[in-house]
Protein backbone atom coordinates (compact mmCIF):
# COMPACT_ATOMS: atom_id res chain seq x y z
CA UNK A 1 0.00 0.00 0.00
CA UNK A 2 2.02 2.91 -0.91
CA UNK A 3 1.92 6.20 0.56
CA UNK A 4 1.21 7.82 -3.51
CA UNK A 5 -2.28 5.51 -3.49
CA UNK A 6 -4.00 6.36 -0.50
CA UNK A 7 -2.04 9.23 1.56
CA UNK A 8 -0.75 6.77 4.47
CA UNK A 9 2.49 7.07 5.53
CA UNK A 10 2.41 4.17 7.77
CA UNK A 11 -0.06 1.32 7.12
CA UNK A 12 -0.52 -1.76 9.55
CA UNK A 13 -2.74 -4.45 8.39
CA UNK A 14 -3.40 -7.69 10.34
CA UNK A 15 -0.79 -7.93 13.24
CA UNK A 16 0.03 -10.20 15.15
CA UNK A 17 2.77 -9.87 18.06
CA UNK A 18 5.01 -12.39 20.36
CA UNK A 19 6.64 -11.75 23.25
CA UNK A 20 8.16 -15.39 23.78
CA UNK A 21 4.75 -17.96 24.00
CA UNK A 22 2.84 -15.10 24.77
CA UNK A 23 0.76 -13.58 21.83
CA UNK A 24 0.31 -9.91 22.70
CA UNK A 25 -1.07 -8.81 19.35
CA UNK A 26 -3.94 -9.98 17.50
CA UNK A 27 -4.63 -9.00 13.83
CA UNK A 28 -4.04 -4.97 14.83
CA UNK A 29 -4.74 -2.46 11.98
CA UNK A 30 -4.76 1.07 11.39
CA UNK A 31 -2.89 3.79 9.17
CA UNK A 32 -1.13 7.50 9.81
CA UNK A 33 -1.36 9.74 7.08
CA UNK A 34 2.26 11.87 6.53
CA UNK A 35 1.98 15.09 8.81
CA UNK A 36 -0.38 13.42 11.13
CA UNK A 37 -0.75 12.99 14.44
CA UNK A 38 -2.55 9.85 15.89
CA UNK A 39 -3.12 8.24 19.13
CA UNK A 40 -3.22 5.09 20.31
CA UNK A 41 -5.60 4.76 23.22
CA UNK A 42 -6.26 2.13 25.48
CA UNK A 43 -6.42 0.32 28.62
CA UNK A 44 -3.01 -1.34 30.60
CA UNK A 45 -2.13 -4.16 28.75
CA UNK A 46 -4.39 -3.33 25.68
CA UNK A 47 -1.43 -3.86 23.26
CA UNK A 48 -0.31 -0.07 22.67
CA UNK A 49 3.42 -0.23 23.32
CA UNK A 50 4.04 -3.40 22.06
CA UNK A 51 2.42 -1.79 18.86
CA UNK A 52 5.09 0.54 18.78
CA UNK A 53 7.49 -1.63 19.48
CA UNK A 54 6.70 -4.05 16.44
CA UNK A 55 6.67 -1.40 14.21
CA UNK A 56 10.47 -1.06 15.06
CA UNK A 57 11.11 -4.43 14.97
CA UNK A 58 11.77 -4.92 18.82
CA UNK A 59 9.49 -7.46 19.51
CA UNK A 60 10.26 -11.65 19.41
CA UNK A 61 8.30 -12.46 16.41
CA UNK A 62 6.08 -9.96 14.27
CA UNK A 63 3.59 -11.49 11.43
CA UNK A 64 0.84 -9.18 9.49
CA UNK A 65 1.91 -6.02 7.65
CA UNK A 66 3.43 -3.05 8.66
CA UNK A 67 4.19 -0.83 5.55
CA UNK A 68 6.53 2.44 5.95
CA UNK A 69 6.43 4.87 3.13
CA UNK A 70 5.09 1.35 0.69
CA UNK A 71 8.20 -0.59 2.14
CA UNK A 72 7.01 -3.28 4.32
CA UNK A 73 8.78 -3.27 7.85
CA UNK A 74 8.34 -7.24 8.97
CA UNK A 75 11.18 -8.77 8.84
CA UNK A 76 13.21 -6.16 8.86
CA UNK A 77 16.20 -5.86 11.66
CA UNK A 78 15.37 -2.92 13.86
CA UNK A 79 18.80 -0.68 12.73
CA UNK A 80 17.32 -0.91 9.19
CA UNK A 81 13.70 0.13 10.02
CA UNK A 82 15.75 3.05 11.98
CA UNK A 83 17.84 3.91 8.46
CA UNK A 84 14.17 3.89 6.56
CA UNK A 85 13.21 6.99 9.27
CA UNK A 86 11.56 5.76 12.17
CA UNK A 87 12.38 6.65 15.45
CA UNK A 88 10.86 5.48 18.99
CA UNK A 89 11.28 6.77 21.95
CA UNK A 90 10.30 4.66 25.23
CA UNK A 91 8.00 5.31 28.24
CA UNK A 92 11.53 4.70 30.68
CA UNK A 93 13.39 7.18 28.11
CA UNK A 94 16.51 5.09 28.37
CA UNK A 95 18.31 8.34 29.48
CA UNK A 96 22.21 7.13 30.31
CA UNK A 97 23.45 8.27 33.34
CA UNK A 98 27.12 8.32 33.00
CA UNK A 99 26.29 10.54 30.34
CA UNK A 100 25.62 14.31 30.12
CA UNK A 101 23.10 15.74 28.66
CA UNK A 102 25.31 16.84 25.87
CA UNK A 103 26.69 13.07 25.31
CA UNK A 104 23.18 11.90 25.60
CA UNK A 105 22.07 14.06 22.99
CA UNK A 106 24.63 13.56 20.64
CA UNK A 107 24.48 9.42 21.36
CA UNK A 108 22.09 8.31 17.98
CA UNK A 109 23.49 8.00 14.93
CA UNK A 110 22.32 10.26 11.86
CA UNK A 111 21.09 7.83 9.89
CA UNK A 112 19.20 9.85 7.61
CA UNK A 113 19.50 13.77 6.23
CA UNK A 114 17.14 15.94 7.21
CA UNK A 115 17.84 15.54 10.99
CA UNK A 116 17.59 18.51 13.11
CA UNK A 117 20.79 20.14 14.30
CA UNK A 118 21.88 20.62 18.05
CA UNK A 119 20.66 24.38 17.92
CA UNK A 120 17.38 23.85 16.77
CA UNK A 121 16.38 21.42 19.12
CA UNK A 122 17.82 24.20 21.82
CA UNK A 123 14.94 26.06 20.17
CA UNK A 124 12.60 23.60 21.04
CA UNK A 125 13.88 22.52 24.36
CA UNK A 126 16.09 25.67 26.00
CA UNK A 127 16.00 23.84 29.23
CA UNK A 128 18.30 21.60 27.51
CA UNK A 129 20.84 24.29 26.61
CA UNK A 130 21.05 25.75 30.26
CA UNK A 131 21.63 22.39 31.41
CA UNK A 132 24.03 20.96 28.30
CA UNK A 133 26.95 19.85 31.19
CA UNK A 134 24.87 18.43 33.67
CA UNK A 135 24.41 14.23 34.01
CA UNK A 136 21.23 12.93 32.19
CA UNK A 137 19.91 11.16 35.36
CA UNK A 138 19.88 14.55 37.42
CA UNK A 139 17.23 16.31 35.15
CA UNK A 140 13.82 16.63 36.18
CA UNK A 141 11.49 13.94 34.87
CA UNK A 142 10.36 17.30 32.48
CA UNK A 143 13.65 17.30 31.31
CA UNK A 144 14.25 14.11 30.55
CA UNK A 145 11.52 13.65 28.18
CA UNK A 146 12.73 16.80 26.44
CA UNK A 147 16.29 15.27 26.01
CA UNK A 148 14.90 11.39 25.30
CA UNK A 149 12.51 13.35 21.85
CA UNK A 150 15.24 16.00 21.21
CA UNK A 151 17.73 13.07 21.09
CA UNK A 152 15.83 11.13 18.36
CA UNK A 153 15.16 14.46 16.16
CA UNK A 154 18.92 14.35 15.08
CA UNK A 155 18.56 11.23 13.48
CA UNK A 156 16.53 12.14 10.37
CA UNK A 157 13.49 10.08 11.18
CA UNK A 158 10.62 11.17 9.05
CA UNK A 159 8.07 8.92 11.44
CA UNK A 160 8.59 9.37 15.47
CA UNK A 161 6.53 6.48 17.86
CA UNK A 162 6.37 7.89 21.39
CA UNK A 163 5.07 6.09 24.07
CA UNK A 164 3.11 8.08 27.15
CA UNK A 165 5.42 11.17 26.85
CA UNK A 166 3.71 12.87 29.63
CA UNK A 167 3.53 9.65 32.23
CA UNK A 168 4.11 11.20 35.80
CA UNK A 169 5.02 14.97 34.53
CA UNK A 170 3.49 18.01 36.47
CA UNK A 171 0.34 19.62 34.37
CA UNK A 172 2.68 22.85 33.17
CA UNK A 173 4.99 20.41 31.87
CA UNK A 174 2.32 18.25 29.79
CA UNK A 175 1.43 21.81 28.46
CA UNK A 176 4.62 22.79 27.27
CA UNK A 177 5.25 18.69 25.58
CA UNK A 178 1.87 19.45 24.04
CA UNK A 179 3.30 22.41 22.69
CA UNK A 180 6.20 20.40 21.38
CA UNK A 181 4.44 18.23 19.68
CA UNK A 182 2.33 20.76 17.91
CA UNK A 183 5.41 22.46 16.76
CA UNK A 184 7.05 18.84 15.53
CA UNK A 185 4.05 18.63 13.04
CA UNK A 186 3.92 22.26 11.86
CA UNK A 187 7.79 21.23 10.61
CA UNK A 188 6.55 18.04 8.70
CA UNK A 189 7.12 15.00 11.44
CA UNK A 190 4.71 12.23 11.62
CA UNK A 191 4.17 11.37 14.94
CA UNK A 192 2.39 8.06 16.19
CA UNK A 193 1.22 8.73 19.56
CA UNK A 194 1.01 6.33 22.97
CA UNK A 195 -1.62 7.64 25.56
CA UNK A 196 -3.57 7.41 28.37
CA UNK A 197 -4.51 10.60 29.12
CA UNK A 198 -6.97 11.30 26.11
CA UNK A 199 -7.28 15.04 27.64
CA UNK A 200 -4.04 15.65 26.62
CA UNK A 201 -4.59 13.25 23.72
CA UNK A 202 -6.99 15.52 22.54
CA UNK A 203 -5.17 18.83 22.41
CA UNK A 204 -2.53 17.31 19.98
CA UNK A 205 -4.17 14.48 17.77
CA UNK A 206 -5.87 14.65 14.77
CA UNK A 207 -7.33 10.89 15.00
CA UNK A 208 -7.10 8.73 18.14
CA UNK A 209 -7.62 4.45 17.83
CA UNK A 210 -8.71 2.54 20.48
CA UNK A 211 -7.22 -1.00 21.14
CA UNK A 212 -7.99 -3.94 23.35
CA UNK A 213 -7.25 -7.17 23.98
CA UNK A 214 -4.43 -6.44 20.77
CA UNK A 215 -7.21 -5.36 18.09
CA UNK A 216 -7.88 -1.98 17.34
CA UNK A 217 -11.61 -1.50 18.01
CA UNK A 218 -12.35 1.71 17.15
CA UNK A 219 -11.45 5.17 15.35
CA UNK A 220 -12.41 7.99 16.40
CA UNK A 221 -11.60 11.87 14.80
CA UNK A 222 -9.94 14.20 16.95
CA UNK A 223 -13.31 16.37 16.49
CA UNK A 224 -16.01 14.21 16.97
CA UNK A 225 -13.98 12.90 20.23
CA UNK A 226 -17.01 15.19 22.63
CA UNK A 227 -19.75 13.22 20.69
CA UNK A 228 -18.16 9.98 22.07
CA UNK A 229 -16.53 10.84 25.30
CA UNK A 230 -19.09 8.55 26.93
CA UNK A 231 -17.87 5.90 24.63
CA UNK A 232 -14.32 6.69 25.50
CA UNK A 233 -15.01 6.32 28.78
CA UNK A 234 -16.22 2.81 28.62
CA UNK A 235 -13.26 2.01 26.28
CA UNK A 236 -10.67 3.17 29.03
CA UNK A 237 -12.80 2.82 32.53
CA UNK A 238 -12.56 5.80 33.48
Amino acid sequence: MPEAADGALLAVRDLHAWYGESHVLHGAGFEVRQGEVVTLLGRNGAGKTTTLKSIMGMVGRRAGEIRFDGRDLVGLPSNRIARLGVAFCPEERGIFASLSVGENLLLPPQVREGGLGVAEIFELFPNLRERLSSQGTKLSGGEQQMLAIGRILRTGARLLLLDEPTEGLAPVIVQQIGAIIAKLKSRGFTILLVEQNFRFAATVADRHYVMEHGRVVDMIANDELQANVDKLHDYLGV
